[in-house]
């Protein structure tokens, strides 16, 4: 992309990206407004703000997929329209989405050239792309399997497969929307080294994120929006994790967990001997026990795919198992037809899923039905035996909303318009407000802003202090040192240990999380 002949007058490049006054309405709701900022070419830019504050809407302009109701595209010093996507990638800018737009079935080397076939024969599109992986993967740190389906891929590696798509259409501009939301620990740090991998090639990275540690890490600027507007625009060097988060949501926020210690009191679920084999045969839990009790929060920490899920999908009525499980002195039914959610929940157990997009939400109805999903039979919801009081449903969605705080604060509208924050917050809202004995909570904050955080954590914390008992799976050790009460150590399906967290580290529980048991090297065994 060449220069404006201002640009060559002074002897400066133009930026990458400027946006000039941009301005998006969705009916009554302001998603941007009057939005004007500069992208440097060759840095990694951070766009920050809480859920709902405008940052994805804004790339969507960027990327073609919404038309801005005011204001200018440049890129490279050049007015530019982008009616469409494929304008988008004409001018260089690729994209790479927090839910990930892959042909599940397709290979990965299918999806690269998926839209930018050269011609009605596919073998040499093929054949060009594969040499093109090659080159991309090598240089890039970006290695995946060009023939592996995409559903057989990590979720680290899909994203791989998406940067790739971008690079093969030869972006210079790479946005990225919640990279880090659905990555373990491990795969983040694999994907900050492909970024200054492509920031060293003169590559312009614009990564939209809320986690401050990524910002703090791997950005040379930050921008913060709030509200739809941009508040502030500051060198990354020059500010620190307090001031942003202040910026983002206009007031101090507690970047810790404030909490008294637990009161634990008698034992809520008792599990023995818990073994889950899954439909190819492969043992996922091999011999889970486990004790919580009344007034605590056990955390599970480990690498996603060691069987938390499994574990969750046991005690949640979702899979089958073997062993035992009593919550409350009751057996659960761990198979059959009384071995499923709706039993769960009659014996107190509350359930919020991992993935709150498959399973914790049903994305095309909207937030007062979700609200009421699984608890249907609920007398308060019932005009008669056939009947059910949609009245009375809105009404209780509505005040669960001003209490957890869900925005925009609209009870009709669907769960998929709602941004993942939010959308968590619904899940909250039905699950915690039911009282359970049991709260099992999965990934609580995967996705989700600074702000919002702090909210799900008092939650969370409020009900132990009630005299709940709290089972958290996270993949952020931060969160489970955090909230943790007690932390157990799984992998491969196994319980590796357990430990107080004032009397652990996160050196001992990695190896924990990596099958060792012993002391980390130079402590004492």
């Amino acid at each position: 992309m060449g220069t404006d002949s201002a640009a060559g007058a002074t002897g400066t490049a133009p930026p990458a990206i400027e946006l000039k006054g941009i301005s998006k309405a969705f009916g009554p709701v302001q998603a941007n407004k009057d939005i004007s900022i500069q992208v440097r070419r060759g840095t990694i830019h951070g766009i920050i703000g809480e859920n709902g504050a405008g940052k994805s809407t804004l790339m969507s302009i960027l990327y073609g997929f919404y038309k801005a109701d005011a204001g200018e595209i440049h890129v490279g010093g050049r007015k530019t329209e982008i009616p469409d996507s494929q304008a988008a990638i004409k001018a260089g800018i690729g994209m790479v989405f927090q839910h990930f737009k892959l042909v599940q079935n397709f290979s990965v080397l299918e999806n690269v050239i998926l839209g930018v076939e050269d011609g009605a024969l596919l073998r040499p599109s093929l054949s060009k792309a594969r040499k093109e992986l090659v080159h991309l993967a090598k240089e890039y740190e970006l290695n995946v399997d060009p023939d592996e389906t995409i559903e057989n891929l990590s979720i680290g590696h899909q994203q791989r497969v998406e940067i790739l798509k971008a690079l093969y259409r030869q972006a210079d501009i790479l946005i990225l929307d919640e990279p880090t939301g659905v990555l373990t620990p491990a795969e983040a740090d694999h994907l900050f080294r492909i970024l200054a991998n492509l920031k060293r090639e003169g590559k312009t990275i614009i990564l939209i994120t809320h986690k401050l540690r990524e910002i703090m890490e791997i950005t040379d600027t930050v921008s913060v929006m709030r509200r739809g507007e941009m508040t502030a625009t500051v060198k990354t060097a020059n500010t620190n994790p307090t001031e942003l988060a202040e910026l983002m949501v206009g007031r101090k926020v507690l970047l810790r967990v404030d909490k008294t210690p637990a009161r634990p009191g008698r034992t809520i679920v008792e599990i023995e001997n818990l073994k889950v084999t899954d439909r190819f045969g492969v043992e996922r839990l091999k011999g889970v026990s486990l004790q919580i009790r009344a007034g605590e929060i056990l955390g599970i920490a480990g690498v996603a795919g060691n069987g938390q899920s499994e574990l969750l999908e046991v005690l949640g009525g979702i899979r089958d198992a073997s062993g035992r499980v009593e919550v409350n002195g009751k057996a659960l039914a761990l198979t059959g037809r009384d071995a499923d959610a709706q039993s769960r929940r009659e014996a107190g157990i509350a359930h919020v899923s991992e993935d709150r997009q498959h399973t914790g939400l049903i994305m095309d109805f909207a937030a007062w039905e979700n609200v009421a999903f699984g608890y249907h039979n609920d007398p308060a919801y019932q005009k008669n035996a056939l009947i059910m009081d949609n009245a009375a449903i809105l009404a209780d969605a509505e005040g669960k909303i001003e209490r957890f705080d869900v925005r925009p604060p609209d009870a009709k509208l669907a769960a998929k318009n709602f941004s993942g924050g939010n959308q968590q917050k619904i899940v909250l809202a039905r699950e915690i407000e039911r009282n359970p004995d049991l709260l099992l909570v999965g990934q609580p904050t995967r996705g989700v802003d600074i702000g919002a955080i702090e909210f799900i954590h008092q939650q969370i914390v409020a009900l132990r202090d009630a005299g709940k008992a709290i089972l958290l799976v996270s993949v952020e050790l931060d969160e489970i040192f955090a909230l943790s009460d007690r932390i157990a150590v799984m992998f491969d399906g196994k319980i590796m240990g357990e430990r107080l967290p004032n009397e652990t580290d996160e050196r001992e529980l990695g190896m924990l999380m990596a099958g060792m048991t012993g002391k980390p090297d130079g402590e004492a065994a």
